[in-house]
């Protein structure tokens, strides 16, 4: 045949045209499916992911792993001296946080809708706002806690009037100038009183006198100049860096205090020991005064070679211009020397 022929001749490619496009449709679909099935298959592992993770939170957070509890607190956080450093007493179970203000008697009406406001006229300061902050009852002022008063850093220049029931006392680094004996009335109960860090000049000669249960009295760090008299309860005094010269001191000041143990008063201005010391006392502080001589008798009965005073097995004076190796007969009832300059 010819070329016109062939060319004129017919050619039957229809069925295999169709196969070879469905074949392709098919191959399409299949990349689409696995495209579709990958796409869907990254949000379910990412969701799983955030799942776990949540769930490991949960487990780390989980109330009954909580181990902290009131019974091993004190073996997760070491609080051995805190109570020396920080020794606020007891506590009372009962905590009173506060009261809601009570409706007041007569409250204003409201202006109505679309009544015409009337000109605000100036009232006169009610009562309670005339009375001065240092007029106001401690509880007011500090936080009150069962029996315990704490007016730490409250910027008092008088101590507070106090509840009746107060034990403990804390008013430290404030600008408490003086100590009144009207401070204290009534409080039979008062067993520690905290002024540390003040600029106390003065207290009156009775302000402590009549405290029964007084068994801690802390005046460091203030201006004093005299010490007041003291209640037989005492057991512990510190009045260390103040301003008190030996003149300052009653007469035989400590020798009825049955009951002192702690008697600190370094950083002073005395001349001598304020001797007669009870026997009661276990630590004697008197480090950087102007203590130049003491008597032989001082501490031990040179009359009595056998006394033994095994309580007083602390005795600091050191900062003294005093030499005690002149004094060799004056320890020897002590349980051990005091600390100081011996040549």
């Amino acid at each position: 045949m010819g070329a016109a022929g062939l060319a004129g001749a017919p050619q039957d490619h229809g069925p295999t045209a169709a196969a070879g496009c469905g074949m392709r449709m098919l191959a399409l679909l299949c990349i689409a499916s696995l495209c579709l099935g990958a796409a869907r298959a990254v949000p379910v592992k990412e969701e799983r992911r955030k799942t776990e993770e949540l769930k490991d939170g949960l487990e780390l957070y989980d109330p009954g792993n909580y181990d902290l509890t009131l019974d091993n607190y004190g073996e997760i956080i070491d609080l051995s001296n805190y109570e020396e450093l920080y020794d606020y007493g007891d506590f009372a179970p009962k905590v009173e946080v506060g009261t809601l203000a009570p409706r007041p008697k007569n409250p204003v009406a409201l202006p109505t809708v679309g009544a015409a406001a009337e000109p605000m006229k100036p009232q006169p300061p009610s009562p309670a706002a005339s009375i001065p902050a240092q007029g106001l009852p401690s509880c007011l002022l500090c936080l009150c806690i069962g029996t315990s008063v704490y007016c730490d850093d409250a910027d008092l220049e008088h101590i507070p009037l106090l509840p009746p029931e107060t034990t403990y006392l804390y008013a430290r680094f404030n600008r408490i100038g003086a100590i009144r004996a009207s401070d204290f009335t009534g409080l039979k109960k008062l067993k520690r009183i905290d002024l540390s860090s003040n600029f106390i000049s003065w207290a009156d000669a009775d302000a402590f006198h009549h405290l029964s249960s007084l068994q801690e009295l802390l005046l460091p760090e203030n201006r004093l100049t005299a010490l007041p008299e003291l209640p037989r309860s005492i057991i512990r005094l510190d009045a260390r860096l103040n301003r008190i010269p030996s003149a300052g001191l009653r007469h035989e000041a400590f020798r009825d205090l049955k009951q002192l143990q702690f008697l600190h008063l370094s950083d002073n201005q005395l001349d001598y020991i304020p001797a007669p010391l009870p026997q009661s006392l276990r630590s004697l502080h008197l480090q950087n005064n102007n203590i130049q001589t003491m008597h032989e008798d001082t501490f031990c009965d040179s009359q009595d070679h056998s006394q033994i005073r095994r309580a007083l097995e602390d005795i600091r004076l050191d900062g003294n211009p005093i030499n005690l190796s002149l004094f060799p007969n004056a320890y020897f009832c002590l349980p051990r020397l005091p600390t100081g300059r011996f040549s």
